[in-house]
């Protein structure tokens, strides 16, 4: 199917996105001296701004594609916590909140933006532990529930502590009750968690190396995609594993082969940051729909094509993409 058509089919999908949400906090400002008390800058602040980071950022990219979005993570009533259920609010995605046992602050990430480049970032978080929300005796039937409601699931993880051993089996062990439900992994392989079997996994470059076990090649040497691909199929077994490669754009791998290398598209790169969220989330959605692999990654390629034009986390906008891709297209039938 051509990927314009495509992308309006994402309207008909329901996901529900688990894992470490967060609030991005932006500073923007100008300098213009030394502090005379350190050498450091002096931020005159211009304004500041906010949108949803991490797992919610994942949640809002999907409703930017026009899917109906469940996100479910740590969210607690402080102020971080109101200011961003009210952004999943404004953006129809519909915030679950399961039981829980640790009321710990909910994450921000405050970064300080001069000139458009970022000067510092600010983390304020509590240990792992505190964000776990799988400890209730209530969850499974939580989680049950919704993921029946649901065409895919996706796992966010960020290593803050919402994705955990016991909640990604909870998945697992539901998602086999539901032939048609679709996991897809983020991972974050320093964890060391296991979800062999998942639908789809989407590591980066480095992330495909830990999951292969894998040292970093030496300066000069290639990138051995072919020998990760094959690794990562040996251990985790996802029917789908997607290595995303920056600039050399992304691979597509089926049962250990590389089946297909994609180049990026990006126009002007400004900013990576959420460009992962962005490829999970659309990539995922297509899936869903009925894409292919092949139609998934030519779609997500574009969107994070898309987001990386922008400074600071953003997630990839409908009108952007959709005017994208009939450029795409119409360059495509003038050749």
């Amino acid at each position: 199917m051509n990927l314009p058509y495509l992308l309006t089919q994402l309207g008909t999908v329901k996901i529900l996105v688990l894992g470490d949400l967060m609030l991005d906090h932006y500073i923007w400002g100008n300098v213009h001296r030394i502090s005379p008390e350190a050498p450091v800058p002096v931020v005159q602040v211009a304004r500041d701004t906010y949108t949803a980071g991490g797992a919610a950022n994942v949640a809002l990219n999907l409703s930017n594609l026009g899917v109906r979005t469940k996100v479910m993570g740590h969210v607690t009533q402080d102020d971080a916590g109101r200011r961003l259920q009210e952004i999943l609010s404004d953006k129809r995605v519909k915030y679950i909140s399961p039981e829980l046992l640790f009321q710990a602050p909910t994450i921000i990430k405050t970064r300080v933006i001069v000139h458009s480049q970022q000067l510092c970032r600010i983390d304020r978080e509590e240990t792992r532990e505190c964000y776990s929300i799988d400890s209730s005796p209530k969850f499974e039937v939580l989680l049950e529930k919704v993921l029946s409601e649901v065409d895919a699931v996706i796992l966010s993880d960020y290593a803050k502590g919402v994705i955990t051993q016991t909640l990604v089996d909870s998945v697992l062990k539901i998602a086999k009750k539901l032939p048609n439900l679709l996991v897809a992994v983020d991972p974050k392989p320093a964890r060391r968690l296991s979800f062999k079997g998942v639908g789809l996994l989407t590591p980066n470059r480095h992330e495909a190396l830990e999951l292969a076990e894998l040292p970093e090649p030496l300066a000069g040497e290639k990138y051995p995609l072919e020998e990760i691909c094959k690794r990562i199929h040996e251990i985790y077994s996802p029917e789908i594993l997607i290595v995303t490669l920056g600039a050399d754009g992304m691979a597509i791998s089926h049962k250990g082969e590389v089946t297909e290398h994609l180049p990026t598209v990006a126009r002007q790169v400004f900013d990576v940051s959420g460009a992962g969220d962005t490829v999970i989330a659309t990539l995922t959605a297509a899936l869903a729909s009925g894409a292919t692999a092949a139609e998934a990654a030519r779609l997500a390629n574009a969107a994070a094509g898309c987001v990386v034009a922008h400074v600071g986390t953003a997630p990839v906008l409908y009108n952007e993409l959709n005017d994208w891709l009939q450029k795409a297209d119409l360059d495509y039938q003038n050749k």
